[in-house]
């Protein structure tokens, strides 16, 4: 007597925690409160998510501890991310871009945020979505970049990356500037016109807050460095390099931001009407306190 054949088994349900975290893909966040804020929003509208429930998913004690990290007052450890994580019905790979994300988002310093950037950016997916933000990161990082955007309103400019390489100061590699050429062309930073020639052109693609910060944050450590370096590599005759040292008040300090400010404006008018640009140059403005308010002045 042959057994008794069983029916095919049917397709398991998803989860309710699946459900809702479908419309809402963590990859497209780089703010994790963000990403939880809308994970529980569409949930509540479709009935299946409280923060009571959430607590139970992700065995929590608080019923509200969701809501105190949704609203910053609260901070997730790896653990507790990866609590977080199973209870948001994330998997594999989007698991881990979670964690990720929240150290990211929880990162005290800037080198603890490009690390974990990094990794966050490593993510295939994440790729798919953004596919501007690694060149944008390199423009950033990579002090050679914006010297080659640059370097292309000089006349005799080549689109040869030897003839770029040897240009540069310090030089590169041919394969750093052909790998910088590309990036320049992807971010529209660098255009190529009817008659094939490469001409200056602005940028066609922006980074969300939370990237552009740190993006800037890592153009002004990358041309501290060089500045520092031109200190030795660089003949007295062809820099300048000065400093002041002032104590002033708050008005003081507003009025010489205001002729800061004016002053990066003039230089970008004298670069603007420049008939014959031969030589890339960086000019490095930079105003920050060398001792604290005392108690009774501070905000």
């Amino acid at each position: 007597m042959s057994p008794a054949r069983r029916p095919p088994a049917s397709p398991p349900k998803p989860t309710r925690a699946k459900a809702a975290s479908d419309a809402v893909d963590v990859f497209s966040y780089l703010d994790y409160r963000a990403f939880l804020r809308d994970y529980y929003l569409r949930g509540k509208e479709r009935g299946n998510l409280s923060f009571r429930s959430f607590s139970r998913r992700a065995g929590l004690r608080s019923p509200n501890y969701l809501k105190l990290v949704m609203d910053g007052q609260r901070n997730i450890t790896d653990p507790m991310a990866q609590r977080f994580a199973s209870a948001l019905g994330l998997p594999n790979d989007a698991a881990s871009y979670f964690c990720e994300l929240v150290r990211f988002g929880q990162s005290k310093t800037l080198a603890e945020r490009a690390k974990h950037h990094r990794k966050l950016t490593g993510f295939q997916r994440y790729r798919e979505i953004r596919p501007l933000e690694a060149a944008h990161a390199a423009y950033h990082a990579t002090w050679y970049l914006p010297a080659i955007r640059e370097l292309a309103a000089r006349r005799d400019f080549r689109e040869d990356p030897g003839w770029i390489a040897r240009t540069l100061w310090p030089s590169v590699s041919f394969d750093e500037a052909q790998s910088a050429l590309q990036t320049l062309l992807e971010l529209g930073l660098l255009v190529r016109e009817a008659d094939g020639a490469i001409h200056q052109g602005d940028p066609l693609l922006s980074t969300g807050p939370e990237v552009m910060s740190l993006n800037v944050a890592r153009y002004h450590q990358t041309m501290l460095e060089r500045a520092a370096a031109s200190i030795e590599e660089v003949p007295a005759a062809e820099r300048d390099i000065s400093s002041l040292t002032l104590c002033l008040g708050a008005d003081g300090i507003r009025r010489l931001k205001d002729r800061l400010r004016a002053f990066r404006r003039e230089l970008l008018e004298i670069s603007s009407l420049e008939t014959d640009p031969e030589q890339v140059v960086q000019l490095n403005l930079q105003l920050f306190p060398l001792s604290r308010l005392s108690p009774s002045r501070r905000p």
